[in-house]
């Protein structure tokens, strides 16, 4: 996939949610909620600032992050479903 974002943006992948739950009932398709974790696709160079400078982006491709249920802007590219959001969307980076 050829796809890159500019600026402070970021492409992310939702990461499928479990569809059981902890008592063991299966979660329908219809009643399940947006994934709100995800992993970096790819990323911008960074958010230019008022003075022209360019501060890098604090995520980097293949990091897991957090970020809100209604955030970004869902595409489609070579048939997969991605959000491109700001850095500022994500709330989170999950370390292993």
């Amino acid at each position: 996939m050829k796809i890159r974002p500019l600026h402070d943006r970021v492409i992310v992948k939702r990461m499928d949610e479990e569809r059981t739950s902890p008592g063991g009932i299966v979660i329908p398709d219809a009643a399940a909620e947006k994934p709100i974790k995800g992993k970096v696709i790819a990323a911008g160079n960074g958010k230019i600032l008022d003075n022209g400078e360019v501060r890098p982006l604090d995520v980097k491709p293949g990091d897991t992050v957090l970020f809100g249920k209604y955030a970004g802007t869902e595409v489609k590219v070579d048939g997969d479903e991605l959000l491109v959001m700001k850095e500022d969307d994500i709330m989170a980076v999950i370390e292993d």
